[in-house]
């Protein structure tokens, strides 16, 4: 297989996701601070929001490059300089690909250097994985047979349902608000 340049983003459903979870979580608390007389001005909220919202697309714009001589994880500049710093590997540099539990009893995959005893996470919520690690295979040799994401989709649309039926109930929450 020859790779020019594949680039791979996280998955738009987990994107779609998060970003409606974190509307419908924090979006009613300014409207309920003016109701409740809060000690919290509302114009804090709705700032620290934002903010928080930048945070957290910054960290869904995630993105995997792999070429014919190396993987590397990139961020958007103006999340990298403040938040989270990628990475690149060459291919030659990947010894192995080690099996580590999460806290929550999930699988995640790091890739172990030879020239330095760090390990890089292999990104598993983007869109094309099982393509990547095809990639991965093809260029270290490494036996991916085993390698599955983190997370199934029928999960993320789970958590968009009930994020969905969330944000139903935080419209007649905010409707309840702004009528008192």
């Amino acid at each position: 297989m020859v790779i020019n340049r594949s680039i791979f983003r996280i998955s738009p459903l987990i994107r779609i996701t998060l970003v409606s979870l974190y509307i419908s979580l924090t979006v009613p608390l300014p409207f309920l601070a003016e109701v409740t007389n809060a000690p919290v001005p509302s114009n804090v909220l709705w700032i620290g929001i934002f903010l928080g919202l930048l945070v957290l697309v910054g960290a869904l714009s995630e993105r995997v490059i792999v070429n014919e001589s190396q993987i590397k994880v990139v961020y958007p500049v103006w999340f990298s300089s403040f938040f989270r710093k990628g990475w690149s590997l060459n291919w030659s540099e990947i010894k192995d690909l080690k099996l580590r539990t999460t806290g929550q009893g999930g699988l995640v995959y790091y890739f172990v250097s030879e020239n330095s005893q760090q390990a890089y996470l292999l990104p598993m919520r983007i869109a094309g994985f099982s393509y990547l690690v095809n990639i991965v295979t093809e260029k270290t040799g490494i036996d991916t047979t085993d390698v599955r994401p983190l997370s199934q989709p029928w999960m993320y649309l789970i958590l968009l349902v009930c994020t969905l039926f969330l944000l139903l109930m935080d419209s007649w929450t905010i409707w309840t608000a702004m009528n008192i």
